[in-house]
């Protein structure tokens, strides 16, 4: 077994996270499905890496994420931090033993389940018993308007991202920071986040319940680690990495830094606009000083890139930027959990199994060994059918780091591909010798091409759950095939138009990430260390003397250096 254990810290990781295991449930109950796709039923995938089995004390068996998530507090919404299958009530007691006078309670009036939750657990509106009777053959209508009635509210109702969850979580699993009663709009720079948890146990606590899951693993292959670092939570990340580097020395860390659309919008003055760069320096500086493999994701708008040609986003939505990543995310983890076959074995199903510290290799333990990755995907990838079809996918891969340069030619470049659910001639799915051998061909053919790539391909697509989003365009059929004719009045459909999609996803180590870093060691340079510094004093009131901003900068000159020795930017003088 080579079990990854997943962290998600931050509201916009927790949204993001949240599709993620949603689509880990879907695959999971299409796989139980007597009348699914045989393609969910033979995945050769081992959800095991993932999920823990488990018993409550009343005996009933459970299988849950091997997932620590942390939030503000108040983030749940309607849902306890304690999940819903183990009834065990609240952890807190309300006896004051060191209070002898009066005390008055205030509750707060419990967030109201829409109508997708009302339904996941067994909650029903009087009106929902209309149709109750008289339906008889073909589809049920009452389903249908009742599902309709679900994503609609979704739709227009999401608040929290355990609003569209449909996934059984463990007790140990949600981290609530009690007692930071923070504006989430005001806890937006690193300063803040330091500030608000300094002095706390919550470090040791989420150390606490990280260390209850890793315990049971026979054989821990990393640490998914997905972090919203737009503001104050990226300090108690950079926290529990370290806490993760002491205890747990030789385990790898794949870290996400994810960021909605909200957080790219230009600050209205210019002290805020110098916090905002400053943090954005600080921040990156922190966490990939604490991780084997750093990947920036979250583009300023999702909707307007090249990533969403086939896609209908709103960027106002975390509940739809969210999902995409999520889905990407979702495609990249595939090759940790594939069942790891022999040298000269082959199976029809999945190929390119690899674990997380065999991709950090891959990627950064090459001649260059860079550390920071660029994601890109394919949403949904193109059919292996029509002219040029190896170049297809090539150009459909878009990419969803910010602030990197394009058509790069880096003949030095590294990739790790996955591809699944790929279609072919007709509709049919692709066999994974096709797939391979279409993606060798691309390659062949390509004017540039990576020193190095390593192939994944699973045949199983991507399940699209009910709680989906409707992010597809009018060009998208039901199982992701690109419809040569756009649906009439339909701008945008979702998961019941939609039932699975092919996906592909791309890391790689290219020279193109050197515009996100050169802007990160400019302003720190420009906001922090010059002389005469516009933030001078507001990255000291973080807790920063000068020679640490130093350091930081010296350590982001380096990763320039690596990527291109010639740069000018990393000799650059203060």
């Amino acid at each position: 077994m080579r079990e990854l254990v997943t962290l998600q810290v931050g509201s916009f990781a927790n949204f993001v996270g949240s599709h993620f295991w949603n689509f880990q449930d879907e695959l999971n109950g299409l796989a139980e499905d007597p009348y699914a796709d045989p393609v969910f039923k033979n995945q050769s995938l081992n959800m095991d890496v993932l999920y823990r089995s488990g018993e409550t004390h009343q005996g009933t068996l459970t299988y849950t994420p091997r997932l620590v998530s942390v939030d503000l507090q108040g983030s749940l919404g309607s849902m306890s931090s304690r999940g819903t299958l183990y009834d065990e009530g609240s952890s807190a007691s309300s006896n004051i033993l060191t209070w002898g006078g009066n005390f008055s309670t205030h509750a707060a009036e419990p967030h109201k389940k829409n109508l997708f939750l009302q339904s996941l657990y067994g909650e029903e509106q009087e009106n929902s018993l209309t149709f109750e009777n008289g339906v008889t053959g073909g589809e049920n209508p009452r389903t249908e308007i009742h599902d309709r009635d679900k994503v609609e509210s979704l739709e227009n109702g999401v608040q929290y991202w355990t609003d569209f969850s449909k996934v059984e979580y463990h007790p140990q699993s949600l981290y609530e920071l009690s007692g930071l009663w923070v504006d989430p709009q005001k806890f937006d720079n690193y300063g803040i986040g330091r500030e608000s948890l300094s002095g706390g146990l919550q470090v040791e606590e989420i150390s606490e319940r990280l260390r209850f899951f890793v315990e049971e693993c026979d054989h821990i292959q990393g640490f998914q680690f997905i972090v919203d670092d737009s503001g104050g939570f990226s300090p108690l990340a950079v926290d529990v990495l370290e806490s993760i580097a002491d205890e747990y020395t030789n385990v790898p860390v794949l870290l996400y830094a994810v960021r909605g659309p909200g957080s790219s919008v230009d600050p209205r003055s210019q002290k805020q606009r110098v916090s905002r760069k400053l943090h954005d320096a600080v921040s990156f500086s922190r966490l990939s000083s604490l991780c084997k493999l750093i990947v920036p994701v979250g583009l300023p708008s999702l909707s307007r890139s090249k990533a969403s040609t086939f896609l209908c986003v709103n960027d106002e939505k975390l509940y739809h930027c969210s999902a995409a990543y999520a889905a990407t995310l979702h495609s990249l983890s595939l090759p940790f959990r594939m069942e790891p076959l022999g040298p000269t074995a082959d199976s029809s199903y999945a190929s390119g199994a690899v674990t997380v510290n065999e991709v950090v290799q891959i990627l950064s333990g090459q001649a260059r060994q860079n550390m920071v990755a660029i994601l890109d995907a394919a949403m949904p990838a193109p059919s292996l059918t029509g002219n040029e079809v190896e170049q297809t996918l090539l150009r459909h891969l878009q990419p969803l780091t910010p602030e990197i340069a394009k058509d790069i030619e880096d003949l030095q470049s590294v990739e790790s591909i996955s591809v699944h659910g790929a279609l072919g001639p007709g509709g049919q799915r692709a066999s994974v010798s096709e797939v391979k051998d279409m993606v060798h061909a691309a390659y062949e053919h390509a004017t540039t091409r990576p020193m190095f790539c390593h192939l994944s391909v699973v045949q199983c697509p991507l399940p699209i759950p009910l709680p989906f989003p409707s992010i597809f365009g009018n060009r998208v059929g039901q199982h992701g095939e690109l419809l040569s004719t756009p649906i009439i009045d339909s701008p945008s459909r979702g998961s019941l138009d939609v039932h699975s999609i092919p996906m592909a996803a791309r890391l790689r180590s290219s020279s193109a990430v050197l515009p996100f870093l050169e802007n990160r060691l400019g302003s720190l340079r420009s906001f922090g260390i010059a002389r005469g510094a516009p933030g001078a004093e507001l990255v000291r009131s973080w807790g920063f003397a000068k020679d640490e901003l130093e350091d930081m900068g010296e350590v982001l000159s380096k990763m320039i250096t690596t990527l291109d020795p010639r740069s000018q930017m990393s000799s650059d003088s203060d």
